[in-house]
């Protein structure tokens, strides 16, 4: 059809963006995005999967139109379709209202709730939809997201929830508002049975819906600039009459304060959720319309949905498991994980030459290198950080951010990844590969946020029965008023006191300084090793020299008197044993090093809770008494 040059055009401010173009002869549809101003045309935006390709900004979508773009072709089976709501309350207008937002969606009510499967990973589904009065939650949405909760506990399903939402229906009254409760209730039952919930937050996740079930979810992860908030950025301007800064309430506002795990690009959120789901055990998990589930009724799409497949995982065979295919890194090497796996942009700078020297020992090997010696050695430029570590020991690494209180600690990154065929979860100090990224990171040490994230992350794993590998490489936490006023002792106690009583392994690696009380909120395990450059003290050599000779320069006099070094240490009992680091940095060392930790883990695995617990509470119960006389 030829074009001429007069357009109409839609301001998605002022509307959905999700809005069907209708063709009218000698003109097309214009959409104007909402970040960056720009038009542009409505068959490029939908091609584009309604993501600016300007800006990147991901405008709205319905909610069939988001199933399309996430879960594999065909696997969708709608549950409670039928469900509708009346006007109980009488309230006027309300009729007409949702009879305009029926015709406008197609749907009954705001949200579509079913089983499908994301890269051969089943689970439990729910979309909202910005479509039906602004997703508004009222009763039909609590009831419907409520009976899949309590459906997926029963099947023992994962369940993926993508919201958006105004929040509460103000024309059910608080009937809307006990929705909030109803749900969180069922999310805790489902949470209860040691099931995943993942969370997408997209634009905008407001009111009742963020202040229950979209902040409930074990993984939390949001569009690129979706706002997030309870109350909406006109309430807080009019009840503060103060003008908001940029960037008020958005994904990345919510990242740095502490509220959400993962920004992640529309385009690559099945491949995030397929690994979370595969790292999760998702693929043990039944289809849910075999005979092992036939309480289960639904009501199947009639056309397929026009997606690209993601690769399905292949199912392990129990009568040789040995020779099956691994299904998680299957998973990770067939989808396009280089794009889900991007957290740390720093690791596409070349690491610095590294001296591989250490020790300084004579030709007999009769000498110790100095314990101040070894200590300036640690924490120079060139001494191997955390995160390489990491990137080389396992695979698929997916850091996890904030502490769900205030705020995301840089000093301490963590989240899960692959150990062998083993998920873990990777916890470690920070201090940052080069000046701009330590200044950051705060040179490796915590904020009392940092010790509850990592607190966060442990308690995860313990959910979802993996194991935990801790690796220390910190001055000490940080010592500043900040950190005092939200509890930098008591978020390291808290850890103290939850580790002792963990329900999985526990590994802790000291791989470079282990500085007091700072070191030991992540290195209280069932097996602590330390690298034989590496060195754990009480209090820094500085600091003991302050205190106990009023003279900071005899700290390498104190350094020795402290015993500090790993063969020191493991003399004392307290390490389990030195890994020599004469390679660290190398892939040699990184791959005997998870070797290493695989072994141990194969053993601490073959203890029942019990036995672990208590293993665990006799290793730091003996440590000094056999110094008492």
């Amino acid at each position: 059809m030829p074009r001429d040059k007069k357009h109409k055009s839609i301001n998605v401010l002022e509307g959905p963006a999700t809005e069907v173009p209708v063709e009218v002869p000698d003109r097309h549809l214009l959409v104007k995005c909402p970040s960056c101003r720009r038009v542009v045309d409505a068959d490029t935006l939908a091609d584009n999967l309604n993501v600016c390709p300007r800006c990147g900004f991901p405008m709205r979508v319905g909610a069939r139109r988001r199933l399309a773009m996430t879960v594999d072709a065909g696997s969708f089976e709608e549950l409670d379709h039928d469900l509708s709501v009346n006007n109980y309350l009488n309230f006027p207008g309300y009729d007409e209202k949702l009879e305009r937002a029926r015709r406008r969606s197609g749907e009954r009510d705001a949200v579509i709730t079913g089983i499908a499967s994301i890269g051969g990973c089943y689970t439990a589904l729910f979309i909202m939809d910005a479509d039906f009065m602004m997703g508004s939650m009222g009763s039909v949405v609590g009831e419907k997201i409520c009976r899949l909760f309590e459906r997926a506990t029963k099947l023992g399903l994962p369940v993926v929830g993508f919201t958006v939402s105004g929040g509460a229906r103000m024309q059910e009254g608080v009937t809307s508002l006990m929705q909030m409760a109803k749900v969180s209730a069922a999310v805790r039952r489902h949470s209860d049975a040691g099931l995943l919930y993942i969370c997408v937050l997209t634009d905008p996740t407001c009111g009742g819906v963020t202040a229950s079930f979209a902040m409930e979810g074990d993984i939390t992860i949001s569009e690129p600039g979706a706002l997030i908030g309870f109350a909406g950025p006109r309430v807080v301007e009019q009840t503060t009459h103060k003008r908001l800064p940029a960037g008020f309430q958005s994904a990345e506002f919510q990242l740095e304060h502490g509220f959400v795990d993962r920004i992640v690009r529309r385009q690559d959120l099945p491949a995030t959720l397929s690994v979370l789901l595969a790292f999760h055990g998702a693929t043990r998990y039944l289809a849910p319309d075999t005979d092992e589930h036939p309480e289960v009724t639904a009501k199947p799409l009639t056309d397929p949905l026009p997606v690209v497949t993601p690769p399905i995982v292949p199912e392990v065979h129990p009568d040789n498991p040995s020779e099956a295919p691994d299904p998680i890194r299957t998973l990770l090497e067939t989808s396009p994980v280089s794009k889900v796996l991007d957290s740390h942009p720093q690791q596409e700078e070349p690491l610095p030459e590294k001296d591989t020297d250490t020790t300084s020992a004579t030709e007999d090997g009769a000498e110790r290198p100095r314990a101040y010696d070894l200590l300036a050695k640690v924490r120079s430029g060139d001494h191997e950080t955390v995160l390489p570590l990491i990137e080389q020991a396992f695979s698929g690494f997916l850091e996890f951010h904030g502490d769900r209180l205030y705020g995301d600690d840089g000093a301490v990154v963590g989240g899960i990844a692959l150990l062998g065929r083993r998920p873990v979860t990777v916890i470690g100090t920070e201090r940052g590969r080069n000046t701009k990224d330590r200044v950051a990171r705060n040179f490796g040490s915590a904020h009392p946020e940092g010790y509850r994230k990592a607190l966060r992350l442990m308690r995860e794993a313990e959910k979802f029965g993996r194991p935990i590998i801790c690796l220390v490489d910190t001055s000490g936490a940080y010592c500043g008023i900040g950190a005092e006023e939200r509890g930098e002792g008591e978020a390291i106690a808290s850890n103290l006191m939850a580790m002792s009583g963990l329900k999985v392994p526990i590994i802790s690696v000291i791989v470079g300084e282990g500085g007091s009380g700072g070191a030991l909120a992540l290195a209280l395990g069932d097996r602590v090793f330390m690298l034989s450059g590496a060195i754990y003290s009480v209090v820094s050599p500085e600091g003991a020299a302050s205190i106990l000779w009023k003279d900071p320069k005899r700290a390498p006099e104190a350094a020795d008197a402290l015993r500090i070094t790993a063969p020191d240490l493991l003399e004392l009992g307290i390490i389990d044993d030195v890994i020599d680091d004469a390679a660290l940095g190398s892939q040699t060392f990184a791959s005997a090093f998870a070797a290493r930790l695989e072994k141990e883990f194969d053993e601490l695995s073959a203890l029942s809770t019990e036995e672990l617990i208590n293993q665990r509470y006799q290793r730091y119960r003996n440590m000094g008494a056999d110094h008492i006389c």
